[in-house]
Formats: C-alpha cells, sequence, structure tokens
C-alpha cells in the first residue's frame, strides 16, 4: 500500500475506534480543579444576543479561500495550473468520507432518496455522499450566501457524473425562519405526516424563498414531498440552545414517515471545549469563539431528550471517543463526539 493509502487508512481507523471510556474522562475533568468553572451554573446576559447568522457569514468571508475546507491557499491560487486530475485528487482527499461508514444508510438508500444537509458549509459531507451514492438527491441549506456558493465551486471541480441535478443548494436559517414550504407544503404534508404542524410556515415571516418550489420534480408543482434523510454534522452545536427545540421540530416536520436524522456533533468534555476560558462561556456548556459563532457541547441526555421530545424514536446514541495524535508537538489529544441516529416513527 501507497504512504497516501496508509495514512488514508489510518485516518479512517482513528474514525471509528473507541479508545477511552467516556467516563473516565468525565472523571479527570470534573476531579481537576482548573475545570471547575466549565462545571458551574450560567447565567447569561441579554448583552450576548448577537446574530448567529452574522457570525457565521463573517467567518465564511474569512475563509472563502477555502482554508476552512481545509485545502491550503496556494491551492486555490493555483487552480488554473493544476490539472483537473490532481484538483480532484486533493478535494478528494478532505472529503468526510468516514461518514459513509458510520450512517451506511447514506450508500444503500433506494433510488431518488432526498436528503437534506443542514449546514452544509463548503461541501465536505455531500462531496463524498454524491459520489457513493449515484441515485441521492441532496438538498443542501445553510446561513451564508458565501459558503453556498464556495460548496458549488468546489463539488463542481469534482468528478460526480452529473451531480448538478443532483445537489441542490438554498439560504436558509432555520433556527430563526424554519424551512421553506417547497420541502414539504401543508397539504402534502397533511396528507402524509401523522401530526399536522404550525411550525413550517404559519409562525414564520416569508422572505420569497417560502411559497415557491424552485427544484419542481416530474407531477409534483407544489413541493419536493418531504426528504428521506436530514444530516446535522456539527450544526446543532452553532445554534443557541433555547433554539434548539424548534429547530429540531422542523427536522422532524420535512422528514417523511420512517426518514432519519443522522446526526455527529461536539462531545461534553472534548478537548476543544476544555480549552475555552471562563470568559467565553456564554451558557452552560455553551462558548463563544473570538469570530462569534457559538459551541455546543452535548451530553447523551441533552441530546436524547431534544430528539424524543420532538417525536423522534431512538436508533442509536453514543459517544464516539478518539485519541488523536499530534506527531509534530507529541501531544496526544482526546477528542469526544456525540453519534445518533433518530427515526421519524412510520405511520400505521
Amino acid at each position: 500500500m501507497s504512504s497516501s493509502g496508509d495514512a488514508e487508512a489510518e485516518a479512517e481507523a482513528e474514525y471509528f475506534s473507541k479508545d477511552f471510556e467516556w467516563e473516565e474522562v468525565r472523571a479527570d475533568v470534573e476531579s481537576n480543579p482548573s475545570f471547575r468553572y466549565h462545571l458551574l451554573p450560567f447565567q447569561p446576559s441579554k448583552s450576548q444576543a448577537e446574530s448567529d447568522v452574522r457570525a457565521w457569514k463573517r467567518f465564511h468571508v474569512r475563509h472563502s479561500s477555502g482554508k476552512f475546507f481545509k485545502v491550503p491557499l496556494s491551492f486555490f491560487l493555483n487552480f488554473f495550473l493544476v490539472t483537473f486530475r490532481e484538483l480532484n485528487s486533493q478535494l478528494h482527499s478532505q472529503e468526510r468520507r468516514y461518514l459513509l461508514k458510520e450512517f451506511p444508510e447514506l450508500v444503500s438508500s433506494a433510488p431518488h432518496t432526498k436528503l437534506l444537509e443542514v449546514g452544509c458549509g463548503n461541501g465536505s459531507t455531500a462531496l463524498p455522499i454524491l459520489r457513493a451514492n449515484k441515485d441521492v438527491i441532496v438538498y443542501a441549506c445553510d446561513c451564508s450566501d458565501e459558503t453556498l456558493e464556495k460548496a458549488k465551486e468546489i463539488l463542481g471541480a469534482a468528478t460526480i457524473v452529473a451531480f448538478s441535478h443532483r445537489f441542490h443548494t438554498f439560504y436558509c436559517d432555520v433556527s430563526t425562519d424554519g424551512f421553506p414550504n417547497w420541502l414539504v407544503c401543508n397539504p402534502c404534508r397533511d396528507r402524509v405526516l401523522q401530526k399536522p404542524s404550525m411550525c413550517l410556515s404559519d409562525v414564520k415571516h416569508d422572505n420569497g424563498m417560502h411559497s415557491t418550489n424552485p427544484f419542481k420534480l416530474e407531477g409534483c408543482e407544489c413541493c419536493i414531498g418531504g426528504v428521506d434523510f436530514v444530516t446535522l454534522i456539527f450544526t446543532l452545536s452553532a445554534i443557541p440552545l433555547e433554539r434548539m427545540p424548534r429547530f429540531i421540530k422542523e427536522c422532524f416536520d420535512v422528514l417523511n414517515p420512517g426518514g432519519m436524522v443522522l446526526f455527529r456533533d461536539y462531545g461534553l468534555y472534548d478537548m476543544t471545549m476544555l480549552r475555552f476560558e471562563e470568559d467565553k462561556r456564554v451558557g452552560f456548556r455553551e462558548y463563544m469563539r473570538l469570530d462569534g459563532t457559538r459551541a455546543y457541547f452535548f451530553c447523551l441526555d441533552t441530546v436524547r431528550d431534544l430528539f424524543v421530545g420532538s417525536g423522534f424514536t431512538e436508533l442509536e446514541l453514543d459517544y464516539c471517543c478518539v485519541k488523536s495524535v499530534n506527531r509534530q508537538k507529541g501531544k496526544c489529544m482526546r477528542r469526544i463526539w456525540v453519534h445518533g441516529k433518530f427515526q421519524k416513527p412510520v405511520l400505521n
């Protein structure tokens, strides 16, 4: 096997091994006086109400060169100097391919499966899904127009056969406006879903995108008829805790019965949480980065309460505990993520 192949196999292995038990980290953190402030109750102040959307827009503008996608700036500066094959190879190496093993449903789904990716960023989740499943249709949304353009640029450079009709982007701030009606309109939802909901259209202002279907399917003019999967990959942690219940209810409402949410996000006591200083706290287990973006760190009970409370059935929920080694600095870092699958009940 080549050295690049060895590195790829090692990187994939890191995502699937459980190198330590979460309880071990919990005992270490809760017994360490220097981490005590992470455990204290917190009362947020009203002065911390800056728009999360504005913060994420600034973030993506600053990283529009592609660094957020972990591709060097020089790669983009020399875009037209490399061959198409070399370009595709570099992009392929940065994909979140581990998700295909974590969530095999993404590969084995039926033809014409519809997937909604919430908080798509620059395309690192959509790209491996589109590569692996030639039948899936991906609808990807983000609260930043800039990053949506970058996602289309990156996926447009990849060698995906006829991807353009299977990858559709749209602007959406789900936590405040909800999903557009063209994903599933009220009449279609009332015919198919268990409980009619007021969440999708009746409690939000229309911004011009909620009344029409820009991605019309044959035989359906009003909407796309709901989706089969929703991916939340490091998305939920970026919004304030108080908005999360509505956010998840929106996901529930656009899913078809039997559809699933595939969830991965930061876990409680992850090393990135412990690095936050006390003045960066904006809530209990909630922190503000220097650029104004938020990060919440989940325990299993919080995730379970959020999803089950919105009507989902829990299929899988666990900590993913991985030792990440920085060979250059000789440091071993304990990373903790939460992995989950939640299903919308099937109609009787």
